[in-house]
């Protein structure tokens, strides 16, 4: 028998910190998406840290929620 798929929230919770991941989350008009490393999860909320600011997420709005792959490296610049 196969595993039960957790929840989008139930995926956050049991989440390791550090882990790559994006979150879809209900706003006022609609969804956005948080890119990101998970920092923490608790208390009925998640934080993810993107490349402008930490986000804090209530799971109670978040519609999806999965691990994605590292970041590719940058390219420098052409010379």
């Amino acid at each position: 028998m196969s595993q039960p798929v957790p929840t989008p929230a139930g995926f956050l919770s049991g989440a390791t910190p550090g882990m790559r991941v994006v979150v879809r989350y209900r706003i006022e008009g609609g969804l956005t998406d948080a890119l990101g490393h998970l920092v923490a999860c608790n208390g009925g909320a998640c934080t993810i840290r993107t490349r402008k600011a930490d986000v804090v997420i209530q799971l109670s709005e978040v519609v999806a929620a999965k691990e994605v792959p590292p970041a590719p490296e940058r390219r420098r610049p052409a010379r």
